[in-house]
């Protein structure tokens, strides 16, 4: 008679569970969602024309978009990748951004112009992401990133109160007239990315 095995065979490992909501990657998204009213508050407040607010409207900016910088990056890691973070986090990042370019225009300090391309933009591409969803994910491209960066960096540089100081102003002048070109250009290569992936969807396989 054969003898049974001294160690049992494990049995299957289940499916991994899906990481909660709770997490901290989402927990900096949520604060980022909190601070943007508070930095529009204090960008507006007294007409935009007071340096301690404007230096703290400045500092609100830089803390929500570091957050944007590590939330990311944490839930990719520690895969705390959740379906409220993928909704929650552009939507964060969207409403900063669009907030600071329509309060520099409010107080007349930014284009408008500038701030409708930028909107326009912004927006479109989350449309074409949408659009095109079926068929296949639009990853953010090089220029992509570089046109956050660029974002980030003039904007913070306009809400600094010292504007007449000539190389505060004209640095912000310039990260903000690369921000832009930037902008367009990679808006124009998503749609093009978006008509090649649909059509490629559509096209009869050999």
């Amino acid at each position: 008679m054969t003898n049974p095995p001294t160690n049992p065979v494990p049995h299957a490992a289940g499916p991994l569970s899906a990481p909660s909501a709770w997490n901290v990657a989402n927990a900096l998204t949520v604060l980022r969602l909190i601070l943007v009213p508070l930095f529009v508050w204090l960008l507006l407040r007294d007409g935009g024309t007071d340096d301690g607010n404007r230096l703290l409207a400045t500092a609100a900016f830089v803390v929500a978009i570091v957050t944007d910088r590590f939330d990311g990056d944490i839930a990719r890691r520690w895969n705390m990748v959740t379906n409220f973070g993928k909704i929650a986090d552009p939507i964060a990042d969207k409403a900063l951004t669009g907030a600071a370019f329509i309060g520099l225009s409010i107080l007349g300090e930014l284009p408008w112009w500038v701030t409708v391309v930028v909107m326009v933009r912004e927006w479109g591409v989350t449309l074409l992401r949408f659009w095109v969803i079926r068929h296949g994910v639009m990853p953010a491209s090089r220029g992509g990133k570089l046109k956050t960066v660029l974002q980030a960096i003039a904007l913070g540089l306009y809400l600094l109160p010292w504007q007449s100081v000539a190389i505060i102003h004209w640095a912000a002048v310039a990260f903000m007239g690369a921000a832009v070109i930037v902008t367009i250009v990679t808006g124009i290569d998503y749609v093009g990315r978006a008509l090649r992936l649909r059509a490629a969807a559509k096209r009869p396989l050999p």
